[in-house]
């Protein structure tokens, strides 16, 4: 049984070698200054104003504050995809700029830069080397593994991957729970410590405002839901970006960083007002060969390289046919469904 998941697979045909395509993206790295600054004015500005309108909302009726909902989740998702590219050092040109940047970001979308930039790190490293799974990755097991595993562990895998974890209960925990202690990162020095702690505080003395004036369960009936939307969103991007039906995975004495990089990541082709809110970080396979190249000049790369429009590419519409993927068939090299996996059991 096969998915029918609509996706462009890199083919011998395509004629992209990616080590060569990673040198020639070099041209793209260097990041406008007035640029960076612009882009982030016009995504903080209009996130607070909407977050103070719905708190002035809630006394002409919940419902008109809780409609402004997913706009001001989807500024919230673009000031993390601005954090996101100060961890890769392409906001802007100096290392402590994009640091400072992208801790004063992880306030707002209560990530704690300096954990959150070191596990980012290594799951660019490692992306598709089936030995070094789990660094800020969506746990992914073979089909032997998973035939090998206890009928417990099946149910919580089975469990885990369940669209519902996935969107629901999956980002609630992680940015409601896990980021306010450095999880992953407790024995590696205080300076993780300091950033989850610090985010913390920092986020509790600017919540604080708008809790004297309205009250914490006004607040809170503004900001959670804003917050889960934008992480539901943004789980849900992360999620396609890699796993998907032809995905790239190999053994550690067969991995290529160039070659994992672009064939096992996709080119998310949304529409334009939703390419704008995501930073254009469904051009995923592009970012990961050439992760310094800043957000706003993605599409350039695009435009320069039509080859990579067609390579690994989802729509929205299509992306959620890859949630029913679970595991990674290595005889087919491909990712399959449960039910796949028991027929091949079978």
């Amino acid at each position: 049984m096969n998915t029918s998941t609509p996706t462009q697979p890199l083919s011998d045909d395509a004629h992209i070698d990616p080590k060569r395509l990673m040198r020639d993206l070099q041209t793209f790295r260097d990041p406008s200054p007035a640029r960076s600054y612009w882009e982030l004015a016009i995504t903080i500005l209009p996130f607070l104003a909407l977050f103070a309108g719905m708190i002035v909302a809630v006394n002409a009726g919940y419902w008109l504050a809780l409609a402004l909902t997913p706009l001001a989740g989807l500024f919230l998702l673009r000031l993390f995809i601005i954090q996101h590219d100060c961890g890769h050092g392409a906001f802007l040109r100096s290392r402590k700029g994009n640091d400072w940047f992208g801790r004063a970001m992880g306030v707002f979308t209560l990530t704690p830069y300096d954990c959150w930039s070191q596990s980012h790190a290594r799951h660019h490293a490692a992306t598709g080397n089936l030995d070094k799974r789990g660094y800020g990755d969506v746990d992914t097991l073979t089909v032997r593994e998973f035939s090998e595993k206890s009928r417990l562990q099946k149910f919580g895998y089975r469990l885990y991957r369940h669209p519902i974890t996935l969107l629901g209960f999956g980002p609630a925990y992680l940015f409601l729970l896990r980021h306010r202690l450095p999880v992953g990162h407790m024995r590696e020095g205080w300076k993780f410590w300091i950033s989850a702690l610090g985010t913390n505080l920092v986020t509790l003395a600017i919540l604080a405002v708008p809790v004297w004036f309205a009250g914490f369960g006004v607040t809170a009936a503004v900001f959670l839901p804003t917050l889960l939307f934008a992480a539901s969103t943004g789980v849900w991007l992360f999620y396609i970006q890699h796993q998907f039906e032809h995905a790239h995975w190999d053994a550690k004495q067969d991995w290529s960083f160039a070659e994992a990089a672009l064939k096992g990541s996709t080119h998310l082709d949304l529409p334009p007002v939703l390419r704008w809110f995501t930073g254009n970080i469904g051009i995923h396979h592009v970012h990961h060969l050439s992760s310094t190249i800043p957000f706003y000049r993605l599409p350039e790369v695009l435009k320069a390289h039509p080859a990579l429009h067609d390579l690994n590419r989802y729509t929205a519409r299509n992306s959620l046919g890859a949630f029913r993927l679970a595991l990674w068939d290595e005889e087919q090299r491909r990712m399959v469904t449960f039910r796949e996996a028991k027929q091949l059991a079978a």
